[in-house]
C-alpha cells in the first residue's frame, strides 16, 4: 500500500507541475500533506514535517548565505575574466551561446556546489539569451546537465556518500570512473552544440561585418537573415530584431523564453544593468556596473579560494563557512550601511524564492520518509530484481540509479538503498566499488529532481517555469546518464 502510495504521489506532483495546475512550493506541501492523510498517518504530519524541516534547515541555510556571497562575488567583478572569455568565444552566434553555457557550467562546477554553478551561468548568459530570444528552457537543461555529470566530483556529495555507506575510499571510486565521466561531459558539450545549431536555424544569428577576428565590443553587431533562408542580409541596427523573440514564442522548445523581464532588469538583479550596447558587444555582466570593485580583486579571489578549500577540507560545516563569508564579503567591499543594505536587497528574492522552496520540500521528504515510502518503494524496486540478474548488479544499480536518485535524496539512495544492492552483487561475486561507481551515473538526471534545492536557484533566476525545465530536461539527462553508464562498462570500470 504505501510502496503505491509513495509512487502515486510522486507522480501526481510531477503531472500538476508540468501540467502548470500548481505552482512547485504548493505541490511540495499539499500533495504530500494529502498524501499523509490516505496513507492513515495524518495524526503524525506535524511530526514527519518538523522532522524533515529540522533535516534540510541546514541546506537551507546554506544556499541562502551562498546566494549573499556569490552574488556579492559578481557584483563585485570577481568572476568577470571566465564570464569574457565565454562571451567572447560566443559572439552572437547561437550555437556558440549554448556550447558556451554548458563550458561555462562545467568549469564553475569544479566548486563541487550547484547553486553556485547556477547563480554564475545564468547571471552570465541570461542577458545573451534575452537578446538573441533564445530559448531559456535550453540554457537551464544544458546547465543542469552539466553540472549534474560534474557533481560526481568527490567534493560534490555523491560520491563522499557512496564512500561512506560501503565504507570505501573515494579516490578508489571516482578516479577510475573519470573515462567515463569525461565521455559524459563530452556528450553535454555535443548536445549543446546540436541544441545550439537548432536555436541557429530558429532565430538567425548575427554576424559581424566582414567576418573579421575581432571581440565583438570592437565591432558592430548586425542580424543576418535565419541559417534556413541561406542568406546573409546585414542591417544597420546593432540590436537583435523582436522577431526572434515573436519565434520563441510560437515554439514549443522556447517555453519560459518569452515571459519575464528584459534582459536588463534582470541584469540590474545582479548588480548592474545589461550592456549590450552597440560599444561594449554582448556583455552577460555590465563592465560599467557601480558594484564593481577591481582594486580587491585579489582579496575576493583569495577569500574565495580558502572558502573553497575550507569546505573541501570540511574544517567547519558549510553553512557556517558561507554565513562568515558573506559576512566578510559585505563588510570589505560594502563598508557603508546603505550599500550593504541594497546588495542585499539586491539578491533578497533569490534568497526568499530557494529558503521557500527548501522548506516546502521538507514537506514532501519528510512525509516520505516518515510513513515509510521511500523505504518500501526501494524495497519492492530491489525485490522486483530477477534472479538471473545477480551477476549483472552493477548494471542493474547504473539503471536503478536513475530513477532512484530522481525520486529520491542522495542521502536516501546511497545511505538506504546502496547497501542493500552491495549486498545482493556482494552475493552473486561483483565487487562493492563496482556498484559505488555504477551508483553515480544517475547524477545528470539527479541535479534536474524536484528535491534538489539548486534546481529552483536556476530556475528561478532564469525565470523558467520548473514544470517547462522538466519536461524539457529530463530526456537528455537521462540519456547523458545511459552514455556514462555506457561508457563504465565499456572500460570496464563498471
Amino acid at each position: 500500500m504505501l510502496t503505491f502510495l509513495g509512487f502515486a504521489m510522486i507522480a501526481t506532483f510531477l503531472v500538476l507541475i508540468m501540467m502548470k495546475k500548481m505552482s512547485p512550493i504548493a505541490a511540495l506541501v499539499l500533495i504530500p500533506a494529502l498524501f499523509c492523510v490516505f496513507a492513515g498517518k495524518g495524526a503524525h504530519l506535524g511530526d514527519y514535517v518538523i522532522d524533515g524541516v529540522g533535516k534540510l534547515a541546514p541546506t537551507a541555510a546554506m544556499l541562502m548565505f551562498a546566494i549573499v556571497y556569490f552574488g556579492v562575488m559578481i557584483d563585485v567583478g570577481l568572476f568577470d575574466p571566465i564570464v569574457r572569455g565565454i562571451l567572447r568565444f560566443c559572439k552572437a552566434d547561437p550555437m556558440r551561446v549554448v556550447v558556451g553555457t554548458a563550458v561555462l557550467a562545467a568549469i564553475v562546477s569544479l566548486d563541487g556546489d550547484g547553486s553556485t554553478t547556477f547563480m554564475i551561468t545564468v547571471s552570465a548568459m541570461y542577458p545573451l539569451y534575452k537578446r538573441l530570444g533564445l530559448s531559456l528552457v535550453v540554457m537551464t537543461g544544458v546547465a543542469a546537465t552539466a553540472n549534474g555529470v560534474m557533481n560526481t566530483l568527490p567534493w560534490g556529495g555523491p560520491t563522499a556518500r557512496a564512500a561512506t555507506a560501503l565504507k570505501l575510499d573515494a579516490a578508489d571510486i571516482f578516479v577510475p570512473m573519470i573515462p567515463a565521466l569525461a565521455m559524459g561531459l563530452l556528450f553535454v558539450f555535443v548536445l549543446a552544440y546540436v541544441l545550439g545549431v537548432k536555436e541557429r536555424r530558429r532565430v538567425g544569428t548575427l554576424v559581424l561585418p566582414g567576418q573579421v577576428e575581432r571581440e565583438a565590443a570592437e565591432e558592430e553587431l548586425v542580424p543576418a537573415a535565419p541559417a534556413a533562408s541561406g542568406a546573409s542580409a546585414p542591417v544597420s541596427a546593432p540590436a537583435v530584431t523582436s522577431a526572434p523573440a515573436a519565434s520563441a514564442s510560437a515554439s514549443g522548445e522556447g517555453a519560459g523564453s518569452p515571459a519575464g523581464p528584459d534582459a536588463a532588469s534582470a541584469s540590474a538583479a545582479h548588480g548592474g544593468g545589461d550592456a549590450a550596447t552597440p560599444e561594449d558587444g554582448f556583455q552577460g555582466l555590465d563592465p560599467h556596473r557601480p558594484t564593481l570593485r577591481p582594486h580587491l580583486y585579489w582579496f575576493n579571489a583569495g577569500v574565495t579560494v580558502a572558502l573553497l578549500t575550507a569546505m573541501i577540507m570540511e574544517l567547519l560545516p558549510i553553512p557556517v563557512l558561507f554565513l562568515l563569508g558573506a559576512a566578510l564579503a559585505l563588510t570589505v567591499n560594502f563598508p557603508h550601511m546603505p550599500d550593504q543594505k541594497a546588495r542585499i536587497a539586491a539578491h533578497a528574492d533569490n534568497v526568499l524564492n530557494v529558503a521557500g522552496m527548501v522548506f516546502a520540500a521538507a514537506v514532501f521528504t519528510g512525509v516520505l520518509t516518515g510513513t515509510g515510502m521511500v523505504k518500501h518503494m526501494a524495497d519492492w524496486l530491489v525485490g522486483a530484481i530477477p534472479e538471473g540478474m545477480g551477476p549483472h548488479m552493477a548494471l542493474v544499480t547504473g539503471l536503478l540509479s536513475l530513477p532512484l536518485t530522481y525520486f529520491m535524496s542522495n542521502d536516501g539512495f546511497y545511505f538506504g538503498v546502496l547497501p542493500v544492492l552491495a549486498e545482493a552483487g556482494a552475493a552473486h561475486g561483483v565487487s562493492p566499488l563496482e556498484i559505488a561507481r555504477a551508483s553515480l551515473v544517475g547524477q545528470a538526471l539527479h541535479m534536474s529532481s524536484p528535491l534538489v534545492p539548486a534546481v529552483y536557484v536556476l530556475v528561478g533566476m532564469a525565470k523558467v517555469e520548473f514544470g517547462d525545465h522538466t519536461r524539457f530536461t529530463v530526456k537528455w539527462a537521462a540519456l547523458t546518464s545511459l552514455v556514462v553508464l555506457a561508457a563504465g562498462m565499456l572500460f570496464g570500470i563498471i
